[in-house]
This record gives structure tokens, sequence and C-alpha cells, in this order.
């Protein structure tokens, strides 16, 4: 008789085991602690497991604690993380996500917003079915700035000879190198140390990361740049997104829509209060001859409008938006 129950109650667990699988929703990252994308991360995982109470469970996972972003990207095809959220690496997988990567795009955050409010449904999103990926949400790691250690970036041509690190991104290396620099990219996990040792001279980020890894420590001057706005692609794969009940569906879109505005809000806060922080800490803060950066950045949209399908396309529509 215990044999019998031992083999009903093992019986019971291997059926249960699927069910208990797919209600397990393992959320991975690679951004840091401390950084937007991972507070906006946990902030999506906190409310969202409120209203999935019963029916499941997101698991999150941050600071690469699962893998670097190309090993998130293929956990995320095998079906062993379920949700994750990209930025530059995106143009890798969904290449039209690379307009973000053209300098001096985005304009403020009025014209951020009227973009993630209707174009990335009606452009992006088929862009990034047609690979196998489901784009839930539009978020943003912030505007990207310039710090270094040989000397203020005020124009392109003070970037000559400047090792800078870059993501692993095709467009910010050419858009680096038409500016002079001598781009590496890098994954960010390696930065401090290369900055600390000397093997890169700078790198570009938002202020949220700049202050969250402290590269104030390693970082002579914060030359501000915004000539990258980096957006964070909230996604699963078509496979898994259909898997899913629908209230695990619903409850999921509707929390990483619903987010959006504190991520707006508390980026603006970050970057009004961090340049005064960071420049308190030690850095030598300076602005860029904008007019001169935008000038330099023409070759870059030309190539891109050149290159890419629907390139040209696609940068009149988000131009077409701004105020």
């Amino acid at each position: 008789m215990k044999k019998i129950i031992t083999a009903i109650a093992l019986a019971g667990g291997l059926c249960a085991g699927p069910l208990q699988a797919e209600t397990r929703i393992v959320f991975a990252i690679s951004t840091p602690l401390g950084a937007m994308g991972q507070q906006s991360g946990q902030r999506f995982t906190d409310l969202a497991n409120e209203k999935l109470k019963g029916v499941a469970t997101i698991e999150y996972y941050h600071s690469d604690q699962l893998g670097r972003d190309k090993d998130l990207m293929q956990k995320l095809k095998l079906g062993t993380v379920n949700l994750t959220h990209m930025s530059s690496v995106m143009p890798g997988y969904v290449p039209e996500t690379a307009i973000f990567d053209m300098p001096f795009l985005v304009k403020d955050r009025a014209h951020v917003e009227a973009i993630g409010n209707a174009w990335l449904d009606e452009r992006l999103a088929p862009a990034f079915e047609a690979k196998g990926y489901k784009l839930i949400a539009f978020w943003e790691n912030g505007f990207r700035q310039i710090t270094n250690n040989v000397r203020p970036i005020n124009e392109p041509g003070d970037l000559a000879g400047v090792k800078l690190r870059t993501p692993n991104s095709q467009w910010r290396v050419r858009m680096f190198e038409t500016f002079g620099a001598n781009p590496t990219p890098m994954p960010f996990s390696e930065v401090f140390v290369g900055l600390q040792t000397g093997a890169i001279d700078g790198q570009e980020n938002p202020l949220t990361h700049i202050a969250a890894n402290q590269l104030n420590e390693v970082q002579k001057y914060l030359s501000l740049s915004s000539h990258v706005y980096s957006p964070v692609f909230l996604i699963t794969t078509t496979r898994q997104w259909d898997a899913w009940p629908e209230e695990v569906r619903t409850a999921i879109s509707e929390t990483a829509g619903e987010i959006r505005p504190w991520i707006y809000e508390t980026v603006d806060e970050a970057d009004s209060r961090l340049v005064d922080e960071l420049a308190a800490k030690g850095m030598e803060v300076n602005n860029v001859d904008r007019a001169a950066f935008v000038a330099a950045s023409a070759p870059v949209y030309e190539a891109f409008g050149a290159e890419i399908d629907g390139g040209q396309e696609m940068i009149d529509e988000i131009l077409g938006l701004a105020d």
C-alpha cells in the first residue's frame, strides 16, 4: 500500500510539474543594481506579482545573475528565461531598433512620449514579431552622456583618439568613429576596471548608470551630450506569449504600460539631481556644442538611410513626431 501511495504521489507531482513551470516566470536582465533599467524591472515585478497572486510568480534577476545580454537572448529562445529587457544590443536581433542609435534623433521628453504612445506599436512591434519576439513595452535607460579622462568634450574634434567604451552596437561604433573617437565595444560589467586600469579612456551612458556604478571614481570629465536616447525593450518570445494564459498576458501588459509614467518621472528627477551630485564628487561638467555634433552626424544618417530597409522613412517618421 505504501508503494502504491508513493507511486500515486510521484505521478501527481509529475503531472503538476508542467503547470508549475508555466506559472513560474523568469525575468532576467543584465542591467546593474541602481541603474534605471534595474529599478524599472524591480517595480514592474513587484506590481505584476500583486496582480498575478495565485496565478503566476515572476522571479526577477538583474546584474548578469543569469548571464550577459547574449546569454539571456539565447535563454529566452530556449525558454529557460521567459522575460528580459534589452537596450543597445537589440539591433543585433531586430535591425530596425538601430534607429535609436541615430545621434540626436530624440529631442526631449515630449518626443519620447510621442514615440512610445503610437510609433512603436505601428512600426516596431511587427518587426519584433517577424523575428519571433513579442514587444511588450517601451521603457528607457535615458539620454546618454560622455565621460572620459583625457579632456572635456565640447565638440566632435575633442573625441579624437579617445578610446571610448561602447555597447556592442554597429551604429554606436560607427557614430563615434565618425566623431573621431576610437570606439571599443565591451560588456558594461568590465567598464569600471577598464577605466581604472586605463585600458579605455571613457564611456557613454545615462547619468543613472554613471552614478549607480560610481564611475565618478575613475572618470574626470562629464560632458553632457545627450547624443543618444536609450530605450529599453521589454520582450518575450511570441511562442511564450501565446502559451501564457490570457490573465497572465493581461497582467504583464497592463503593468508594463502603467509604470511608464513613473519611469519618465524618475529619470527626469535623477537627471536633474545627478549632475550636481557628480560635480560635487569631483567630476568636471560641461555642455557640448550640440549644433557641431548634429552637423557631424550627417554621414551616420546617410548610411542608415542607405543600408537599413526603410531606414530613411523611419528617420522621417520619428523626426515628424517632435514638437
